[in-house]
């Protein structure tokens, strides 16, 4: 049987978004401890910002490509984050040193979508267990 790769890609851009949704409710619930980084990317030749956050023991809770690495960025980040269903609301967040972080979570504090109570550490390499 010989297939194009078109149609590999195709297949892809028309069952990829309702497999996630399928299987997204079947991934490993996370724990309440998030390690959160932002890293540099090549995709299809442009320059993207990858945002990725795990829990403490290493289980991935989301991912987000963007243009820009602000807190406007980061905040479409967190809300992305939280819709998850394996997802549980974070007591403690570590993330590095971008200064765009402690503005995003404010925000959202304010907009009711993140608690209260939640403890924001900002050190340098406390969140490397993404990498």
């Amino acid at each position: 049987m010989s297939i194009a790769h078109t149609t590999i890609m195709r297949w892809v851009h028309q069952y990829g978004p309702e497999l996630d949704a399928r299987v997204r409710r079947h991934l490993k619930s996370a724990n309440d401890s998030w390690r959160v980084d932002e890293t540099y990317i090549k995709v299809k030749g442009q320059w993207m910002y990858l945002y990725r956050a795990v829990d403490s023991e290493g289980n991935t809770i989301d991912f987000y490509l963007s243009k820009t690495r602000d807190h406007k960025a980061a905040k479409r980040f967190f809300k992305k984050a939280l819709r998850s269903f394996h997802v549980s609301k974070p007591r403690v967040m570590t993330v590095d040193k971008n200064p765009a972080y402690p503005i995003a979570i404010e925000q959202l504090k304010k907009e009711k979508s993140m608690p209260d109570g939640m403890q924001l550490r900002q050190q340098k390499y406390l969140n490397n267990i993404v990498e």
